[in-house]
């Protein structure tokens, strides 16, 4: 898939939300801005720390409606983790292979171009009809390698 750009993942968060029926509030814009630029991968944390400067008074809760309402009209993945603390990427809301390092916990996308053969041959070996897939690789980042 074309990444699309920031700017066109956010017209296109808003064209969803319009097409259902839903506003877009000065809060919920703010969201889907940082969202559709997010190359870190946000938690639900991240965003209210990186928001509250602009508004003082949204609730963290207004996020994780938002942030569950693009889940489901699927313009954002999340990226669930055994700690508890799921990422988001609002960027590229489709599956697709990420590098997670273990010490800082950064995320980076993956420039491995298909995973449509290994879905086929996962499907072909199984029985499964494979619907999505999710594939991280855990590691160092340069910079906590560095630090090491």
């Amino acid at each position: 898939m074309i990444m699309a750009s920031p700017e066109e993942r956010l017209r296109q968060m808003m064209a969803k939300l319009r097409s259902e029926g839903l506003r877009i509030t000065p809060q919920r814009l703010a969201i889907l801005r940082l969202l559709a630029a997010s190359e870190g991968h946000p938690s639900i944390e991240n965003i209210h720390e990186r928001l509250k400067v602009d508004f003082p008074t949204m609730s963290i809760a207004t996020i994780y409606k938002t942030v569950n309402l693009l889940k489901e009209l699927n313009e954002v993945l999340e990226l669930g983790f055994p700690e508890g603390v799921n990422r988001y990427d609002g960027s590229k809301p489709y599956p697709h292979p990420h590098v997670i390092c273990l010490k800082c916990k950064k995320i980076m996308d993956s420039a491995l171009n298909s995973l449509q053969p290994l879905m086929e041959a996962a499907g072909k070996e199984t029985g499964f009809l494979i619907l999505s897939h999710r594939l991280d690789f855990f590691g160092l980042c340069p910079e906590c390698q560095r630090n090491e």
